[in-house]
């Protein structure tokens, strides 16, 4: 099988670079290779790769800067999805994107499923979403996969974060009004990884029957402040941490340019029906990303 993967060097297409490997030939594009502010260009990438099974894992993240840059985040997150898609059902090769809990609105206040209404609170979100609705409009066989609050310790992200600030402040202070899954990227890609493997003898009917919106986190939910007081317990290095006190705050006390959804913890239930795999809870995900 010929996989064509984008997005190589985010957190989650360094781990699936890894894990796919072992599933066939693959082709693994980033920039500056390729420029997705150019959607175009993709066409002919794909047409040369001729995959029969395309993954994207790109996107435009950075969740405040696209308040100010909303083209380039829609180039990106939605109409280079669209053409992406478009090669891909031509070539009659199922598709693999990912998606983000930010096309809720955060107001329900319990786990979101599938069915249940989008309505995206800031550009990233809407961006989003429009890739998702450019994937379903080009009419072949796809899996969307939303995911929440991915992270990994090879670069930036909260997790890091809070280690680092740990060691620099006596007091930190996290939000608590913000709920959401973790996702650990190196799970996500292993569950990924298993999916694809499951339906490699028969890519066209298990991609035609199984097509759809699928919802796949870390298993139950958490505020930012309970996710940070969990980074710290299963922090391998306590010593080092110069941190005597966790206080929770409110996301008003921190303004950002784009605003958050405040609950958008997902329910994976459809996903675990559909494919017979589930993330562990997210507590455990985070103590085998420590290695604590």
């Amino acid at each position: 099988m010929k996989i064509l993967l984008f997005g190589k060097f985010g957190q989650l297409g360094w781990e699936l670079e890894r894990t796919l490997a072992c599933l066939g030939s693959l082709t693994t594009l980033d920039y500056p290779e390729v420029d997705f502010k150019q959607p175009r260009a993709l066409a002919q990438i794909v047409r040369e790769a001729a995959p029969d099974l395309i993954v994207n894992a790109v996107a435009y993240t950075d969740v405040d800067k696209a308040e100010d840059e909303p083209e380039i985040a829609r180039a990106i997150n939605a109409i280079s999805v669209g053409v992406i898609a478009e090669e891909a059902r031509k070539r009659k090769a199922p598709i693999i994107h990912y998606s983000t809990d930010y096309v809720f609105d955060g107001t329900q206040g319990k786990p979101y499923i599938e069915d249940d209404a989008t309505n995206p609170i800031n550009i990233y979100g809407r961006t989003k979403l429009e890739g998702e609705l450019a994937i379903r409009q080009a009419g072949g066989a796809y899996l969307i996969l939303r995911t929440s609050w991915v992270y990994s310790l090879r670069k930036g992200g909260f997790v890091n974060k809070v280690l680092e600030w740990s060691r620099k402040q006596e007091t930190l202070r996290i939000v608590d009004d913000q709920v959401g899954s973790p996702t650990w990227a190196r799970l996500l890609a292993e569950a990924s990884t298993m999916t694809i493997a499951r339906g490699m003898s028969d890519l066209d009917g298990f991609y035609t029957t199984k097509t759809g919106i699928y919802h796949l986190a870390g298993n139950g939910m958490a505020s930012r402040y309970e996710w940070a007081k969990k980074i710290l317990e299963s922090d391998p290095d306590r010593s080092s941490q110069t941190a005597r006190d966790v206080l929770p705050a409110k996301s008003v006390d921190f303004p950002t340019p784009a605003a958050r959804p405040s609950f958008s913890a997902l329910d994976c239930m459809k996903f675990e029906r559909a494919f017979g795999v589930i993330l562990p809870s997210w507590q455990e995900s985070l103590r085998l990303a420590l290695g604590s």
